[in-house]
């Protein structure tokens, strides 16, 4: 029987079985027909083979083209056409020109020409060019941008555009002008607003929300760089939560192209929502190297509805100054993680009223979660004067809840506090404790390291530069007040709270000091050798 075995393609070989009769002893008519036969099995139709082998040729060629058409494709979405957003948003974008009476500059000195010299005429008329008095005040003039955010005509934009004006010109895109008055500033967040007077309706655009946008997102700058007018730029978001000097920073950072004249103008999203205003770039030119920064939408709304409903801010006030958590004081604190805002003092004030201590880590604030002392500023900022709301902090190994009925911050930031009066100790001898040569504070010393307010403590007088104190970065002059949050006023009390710790099998101690009258937690290590 013949053994058939299958290849691919239905292709088959048949091996018959029969013994063939050598070639030499096959008579000629039976060679052909007594070899070993071969027999190849064809497809039904011969040219089903060419057909198949085209059908897959076909079939990759449209899967290359699908293949190549998907990035094409991906990019007609992420390049959109900004022509209609220009003419959505535009007509409610303005330009700014500020005017102010400013003292004149005070001349530099005067060139030294020999009496009797040919150039002396010379000199003396250039000087006079200008007016005959030096100094006499003259009229500055500023550019910037803004937008109008109701039909009945107010209008926001920086601070620092209209700081000192005397008068502010507002244009449209179609040409009008039109004064405008200014109803109140926010120089915390360098926010503005305005209002003009129309006999007809102005058109205006909405805030979006800018924590719901992602990086990468695309976005457009309108204003009036460099005194150009109406221009346009795009970029995208390049970043979130950028701090530049503010206690309430929290602003996007874009590639837009923003320039000087573009401050106080809108960061559109596709939508045409402002999710933020133009405040700053970062430039070693002063022009546009990609780096701009716009505060944050989810800032502005409440400053710009505190603004329109009082013509100030009232932000909310808890009263205490604070600092960062790090690694090393969470494990000298037992706590679970590098979270939270830890109190360095408790001034008179609605903190103190509500029962929060020194060292104390706040975790919490009404219900929202506190990272760091940025997140803790800013939900404490938005919350309302006179609000009471539960604060959660972390103090001896496990947490409390208060209530804490805030005061106003504006109220409060002009307020002094006052001198703090404390025995003053008889001078110890210096010692040495963890690298660091210590001693009593003293009224002298108290004086010399302006520290007025502060009661008591240990001034560190020398300190091993190859120390963990020094690595740390604890420097001469600094006064330890706490050691492990307890009160120290000798050299004894220090080693007593190193003591206790050791034997409590920590590897490090947190420290209170004080460095030109500002308070601020360290964790020090005291095992030997780390």
């Amino acid at each position: 029987m013949p053994v058939r075995r299958f290849f691919r393609r239905q292709f088959s070989v048949t091996i018959h079985s029969r013994t063939p009769i050598p070639p030499h002893l096959r008579p000629p008519h039976l060679q052909d027909r007594n070899q070993p036969r071969v027999a190849v099995a064809t497809p039904a139709r011969g040219f089903d083979t060419r057909l198949m082998l085209g059908a897959l040729i076909a079939a990759l060629t449209a899967l290359a083209m699908v293949l190549a058409a998907l990035p094409a494709r991906a990019q007609a979405v992420a390049l959109p056409g900004f022509a209609d957003l220009v003419d959505q948003v535009g007509d409610a974008v303005v330009n700014i020109t500020t005017s102010s009476v400013v003292a004149g500059r005070a001349g530099g000195p005067a060139p030294v020409v020999p009496d009797g010299s040919p150039l002396e005429d010379f000199f003396n008329d250039f000087l006079d060019r200008d007016g005959p008095s030096e100094g006499s005040p003259r009229r500055s003039q500023a550019l910037g941008s803004g937008f109008v955010i109701s039909e009945d005509g107010f209008i926001v934009t920086n601070n620092h555009v209209i700081d000192g004006a005397d008068e502010i010109m507002i244009e449209f895109r179609n040409g009008v002008e039109l004064v405008a008055e200014l109803i109140g500033t926010d120089p915390n967040t360098d926010i503005a607003l305005l209002r003009v007077t129309s006999d007809d309706p102005l058109p205006f655009v909405p805030f979006g929300i800018a924590s719901d946008h992602r990086v990468g997102d695309w976005v457009m700058v309108m204003g009036n760089p460099l005194g150009q007018g109406f221009s346009v730029s795009v970029g995208v978001i390049s970043a979130f939560g950028r701090s530049l000097s503010g206690s309430y920073d929290d602003f996007i950072q874009t590639d837009a192209a923003i320039n000087q004249g573009n401050s106080g103008g809108p960061l559109f999203n596709l939508e045409g929502e402002v999710i933020g205003v133009n405040t700053a770039i970062l430039s070693p030119s002063g022009g546009s190297i990609g780096i701009g920064f716009a505060m944050s939408s989810d800032v502005v709304t409440n400053v710009v509805a505190q603004l329109r409903e009082f013509g100030e801010t009232r932000r909310g006030w808890l009263g205490v100054r604070i600092q960062d958590v790090t690694a090393d004081m969470a494990d000298a604190l037992g706590l679970d993680e590098a979270r939270g805002a830890m109190v360095t003092d408790v001034p008179v004030g609605p903190a103190l009223d509500g029962g929060i201590e020194v060292g104390d880590v706040i975790l919490t604030f009404d219900g929202n979660e506190v990272e760091d002392t940025r997140g803790l500023v800013r939900v404490v900022g938005d919350a309302s004067v006179g609000e009471t709301v539960r604060v959660m902090v972390f103090r001896d190994g496990g947490t409390e809840t208060l209530r804490i009925t805030l005061g106003r911050r504006e109220t409060a930031e002009g307020a002094a506090t006052p001198p703090t009066t404390g025995d003053t100790p008889e001078a110890d001898p210096s010692s040495e404790i963890l690298g660091m040569t210590l001693t009593p504070l003293t009224d002298e010393l108290r004086s010399e390291l302006n520290a007025a307010n502060v009661a008591g403590g240990l001034v560190i007088q020398m300190i091993d530069p190859v120390s963990d104190a020094a690595e740390m970065g604890l420097q001469v002059g600094d006064i330890i007040t706490e050691v492990t949050q307890a009160p120290v006023t000798s050299v004894a009390d220090f080693q007593a709270r190193i003591d206790v710790a050791d034997e409590a099998g920590q590897e490090s101690i947190l420290l209170l000091i004080r460095r030109d009258g500002n308070p601020r937690f360290m964790a020090l290590s005291i095992k030997e050798g780390e």
